[in-house]
């Protein structure tokens, strides 16, 4: 009996071992499901999700949020079974810096897939190819002060109070003489000043003289056509430096692509990869957390353009129609979007396969055409 006992302890024994074998011997992505699985059941606090607002990938609402990265982090949400809160961040700089820290377990917004945020976080599969662009004050007519200024600058307004002293000497040294000389001339000192003062404006702005009684014979006509020769000089002075200034302002205000940028002052977002692109071309760089505050900037002078991911300036242009600002040259910078977890995420496979999932059927092409149209 006990003899029989251990043959058959023989025979099944490898038997056995096969199966503990095959069932201990799962696929690590089985294995990561498996645990994600436990941990809903175990009931786990919900997902820190940091968004920073930035139309139309993220957008804030009385409801809440929407907005095109919102849109398709809530259905990879849904697909992968895991639960969420927003947390609002002001801009991208505390937004990376918080995921980076694990202080909040994803990110979403348009947030670029770049080495150094790689380094110290995980991200999903590129989602988004985007890039950026420039946004300039649309042009105008130039402003009767932003002539002055001009002229200030090019240093015609110190000459041109010293024409203003010569027309006051003129007018006095003329009334002078004509109550000397001219025996009709008025002897009331402000009908006489402002006779002389109208006789020498006449000159400096059209280049004519009223008419005057010849005291002096030939001389007293050169005496005039001096007069004259000198006035078309003052007019035609004063209209070359406005024209010349103008000239200089509208093209200081012209630009059409990067090439246009240096030595001009760049807007960007703080902590975006426009700042980071417009430090390393050496550009006089002023950030702002919030586009509004860039536009009003453009609108004051602040700045001479707006450097930011193009379907952000793109979506800004196209719902504020009444903005005095436009989109300007080519795409550059060329980059790509992607979700941004905390370093060493569980979660990073999981959603890698739902995106690739969402991808596939469509769904992401369908989000881009439903924000931002059809591609031309």
């Amino acid at each position: 009996m006990l003899l029989n006992f251990r043959v058959f302890l023989r025979a099944v024994f490898p038997i056995i071992m096969l199966i503990s074998a095959k069932i201990l011997v799962v696929s690590p992505g089985a294995a990561q499901d498996a645990g994600q699985a436990s941990a809903a059941a175990a009931g786990e606090a919900p997902l820190k999700v940091g968004v920073r607002v930035s139309p139309p990938f993220v957008m804030q609402t009385a409801d809440g949020y929407t907005g095109m990265a919102i849109e398709l982090w809530e259905d990879l949400a849904a697909a992968a079974g895991v639960e969420y809160q927003y947390e609002p961040y002001p801009n991208v700089r505390a937004l990376i810096d918080a995921t980076a820290e694990g202080q909040t377990d994803a990110a979403i917004s348009n947030l670029t897939i770049t080495k150094a945020r790689l380094e110290k976080m995980d991200f999903t599969q590129p989602w988004f190819d985007s890039g950026l662009r420039i946004m300039v004050g649309s042009e105008g007519s130039t402003s009767f002060w932003e002539v002055v200024k001009g002229l200030q600058e090019a240093g015609f307004l110190k000459a041109y109070g010293w024409l203003a002293f010569v027309i006051v000497v003129a007018t006095l040294l003329m009334t002078l003489f004509d109550r000397r000389f001219d025996k009709s001339f008025s002897q009331k000192w402000p009908d006489g000043l402002a006779d002389s003062f109208y006789s020498v404006m006449s000159v400096v702005t059209s280049g004519k003289a009223p008419s005057r009684k010849n005291l002096f014979g030939w001389i007293g006509r050169v005496w005039q056509a001096i007069w004259l020769v000198c006035g078309l000089a003052v007019m035609a002075f004063i209209t070359s430096s406005v024209t010349s200034v103008m000239t200089t302002l509208s093209l200081h205000n012209q630009i059409q692509s990067v090439a246009d940028l240096p030595g001009k002052v760049v807007g960007v977002f703080d902590g975006s990869v426009g700042e980071d692109y417009s430090r390393e071309q050496g550009w006089s760089v002023m950030v702002f957390d919030e586009l509004d505050q860039g536009v009003a900037a453009l609108d004051n002078g602040e700045i001479d353009a707006f450097v930011g991911d193009a379907p952000t300036l793109e979506y800004y242009d196209h719902t504020n129609p009444n903005a005095d600002v436009e989109v300007v040259g080519p795409l550059f910078d060329p980059n790509k979007y992607g979700i941004a977890l905390s370093l060493r995420s569980r979660n990073t496979r999981a959603f890698n396969i739902e995106l690739l999932a969402a991808k596939e059927s469509g769904f992401v092409e369908d989000l881009r055409v439903e924000y931002l149209g059809p591609r031309d």
